[in-house]
């Protein structure tokens, strides 16, 4: 699958319901090395303060990724799981 074709999907965690982004506003994080894809990096539209800033990003591991159907993605990813960084 080509990384066009998942382009607009909504990510969605299997473990809360919570909608956590659109693929179009996501990076991949990708090894250097081998070319596989270590995760995804999302907007983290969940923080108050992102209105002023758009510094905040939330990191899901590629394992996280059960199943990319015809509108979303669904990942199994429990909060404690989850990573967040401010550039």
């Amino acid at each position: 699958m080509r990384f066009s074709a998942i382009g607009g999907k909504e990510i969605v965690n299997l473990c809360d319901g919570s909608r956590l982004g659109v693929i179009a506003e996501s990076d991949l994080l990708i090894d250097e090395k081998t070319g596989k894809i270590i995760a995804l990096l999302i907007p983290d539209e969940r923080n108050f303060f992102n209105i002023f800033s758009n510094n905040s990003l939330l990191e899901i591991p590629w394992q996280a990724v059960k199943k990319i159907g015809n509108d979303m993605i669904i990942i199994e990813l429990e909060d404690d799981k989850k990573r967040k960084y401010s550039l």
